[in-house]
């Protein structure tokens, strides 16, 4: 049964907000209505940012050592709640209940990471030219944060800029994804239960036009993270430069994973199957176009279909799954126009293709092979279980083809050859590359894309960077 209670976090309040208003909350895997996910109103955010200007005031001036402890806390009791937080956020996401707890621990690392890279926001003495006189740059927040993140990690997105913002010294209101709430709000508590002020933390939930809209055009904010797809990150970037806001994208991918003659099979199939078909492969980060040497073309193929028919699909919360459903409904149609396209435009469907017989939305996990390069899927980011494989001939080829989209936050390469793999990292244009294995993001990495899949980072001592200005102190002796 679902138990976390949905409400919007305002100046220390929890509330179902002022005008009744709400929107239904659905399990993916079952398609039932599991809750209502509570709008807030204008007036609802006019108080969220009020509560955030006042708490900055008082939250910048506290020291390092007392955020870390605050966080440190949160970081205790997030880890102390995973097991009921996951259950959360399976019903809402779909993930499988293990994925979803590594999700939470996760959440918890990063969180006592921030906590202690806080105390590390160091400025510097730059030598003057004059002996009198002293020149200090100083790091100091930039001040109330906005952060938008997006449903497929509905913790990590979240606690990333929470906890980051926080640490920096600046207060910050969050707007969720309105289908995964109730994994925000049990975060929210984690931090509100951990002695955080009223205001230094705000939720608010409903249609997100509106709710962005409103709050990028006050001038009380002056940053803005984003965690969502590259359509909405230019949206909210338009919005942010009529009072030039600060911002962090963290948008949309389509990830190759390049696969050369001399890499281990064994090891690139067992790896790439985890990856592709983990939060049924709704992941910025997951890996998309298939680039297989044709010396190994067919025995990917062959291993690859093997092992996909092996992944049980089912209700995350059933013990023993391993891949889930997609978000909502209508990703089923466009997961089925993706392959209709690639089929019409000469690809093979080596495994699934459809999606599954059952209540839920779930889709098969499929493979798409001989995929040309001009279908929609190799193409637009497809957000879905679906593996397009290709083969290329030379490492000219495939990286001219690696690097032909405007999108780049992570790609991959497996060689077993040093200096293959020191070719292609440099060669490749992406934010992350990942070698010979898909793990590239954690709480100490920079984790961020270039060209249209945006730009900052989050994590790493840059993701807090991105809450801080510099300030220069000229100070004469007399």
């Amino acid at each position: 049964m679902y138990q976390e209670t949905i409400e919007l976090l305002i100046d220390g309040e929890w509330t179902r907000g002022s005008d009744g208003s709400t929107l239904p909350l659905i399990n993916p895997a079952t398609e039932e209505e599991i809750g209502s996910v509570p709008c807030a109103a204008r007036q609802d955010l006019d108080r969220a940012l009020d509560a955030s200007r006042l708490a900055f005031l008082s939250w910048k001036k506290t020291t390092a050592a007392f955020r870390w402890e605050i966080l440190s806390r949160a970081a205790d009791l997030i880890e102390a709640r995973k097991a009921q937080i996951a259950r959360t956020l399976t019903m809402e996401n779909g993930k499988a209940l293990a994925e979803a707890e590594g999700e939470l621990q996760f959440c918890a690392d990063a969180t006592r990471w921030y906590a202690e890279e806080g105390k590390r926001a160091y400025g510097r003495l730059i030598p003057a030219r004059s002996p009198d006189i002293r020149q200090i740059a100083l790091k100091e927040p930039v001040g109330p944060a906005l952060g938008f993140a997006a449903w497929n990690f509905p913790a990590g997105n979240v606690t990333l800029k929470i906890a980051a913002a926080l640490a920096a010294g600046c207060a910050i209101i969050v707007k969720p994804s309105d289908e995964t709430p109730g994994t925000a709000v049990a975060i929210g508590r984690c931090f509100q239960d951990a002695g955080l002020p009223a205001g230094a933390l705000n939720i608010v939930f409903g249609p997100p036009a509106p709710i962005s809209e409103h709050l990028i055009a006050s001038r009380i904010p002056k940053k803005v993270s984003l965690t969502g797809s590259t359509p909405v990150g230019k949206l909210l970037q338009r919005l942010a430069s009529e009072t030039l806001k600060r911002c962090t994208m963290e948008l949309g991918g389509h990830a190759p994973v390049v696969v050369f003659d001399d890499a281990d099979l064994d090891h690139t199939l067992a790896v790439l199957t985890a990856a592709k078909y983990r939060n049924a492969g709704q992941v910025c980060t997951s890996p998309t176009r298939f680039y297989i040497h044709e010396g190994v073309y067919e025995a990917f193929i062959a291993g690859f279909v093997e092992r996909s028919k092996k992944v049980v699909v089912g209700n995350g919360l059933d013990a023993g799954v391993q891949m889930g459903p997609l978000i909502t409904a209508k990703r089923l149609d466009i997961m089925d126009g993706f392959v209709q396209d690639a089929v019409a435009k000469g690809a093979s469907i080596a495994l699934g293709g459809e999606r599954l017989n059952k209540t839920g939305y779930f889709y098969a996990p499929t493979v798409l092979r001989d995929v040309d390069d001009t279908a929609r899927v190799m193409n637009e980011e497809p957000f879905g279980p679906l593996s397009q494989i290709t083969p290329f001939r030379s490492m000219e080829e495939v990286i001219e083809r690696a690097n032909s989209l405007p999108f780049g936050l992570a790609s991959y390469v497996f060689t077993s050859n040093g200096s293959t793999a020191a070719v292609m990292s440099d060669a490749l244009e992406t934010g992350v590359v990942g070698i010979n294995h898909t793990s590239v993001h954690e709480p100490e990495t920079p984790f961020g894309g270039i060209n249209e899949s945006g730009y900052g980072a989050e994590s790493g001592v840059e993701g807090l960077e991105a809450y801080l200005r510099t300030k220069m102190v000229s100070d004469r002796r007399i």
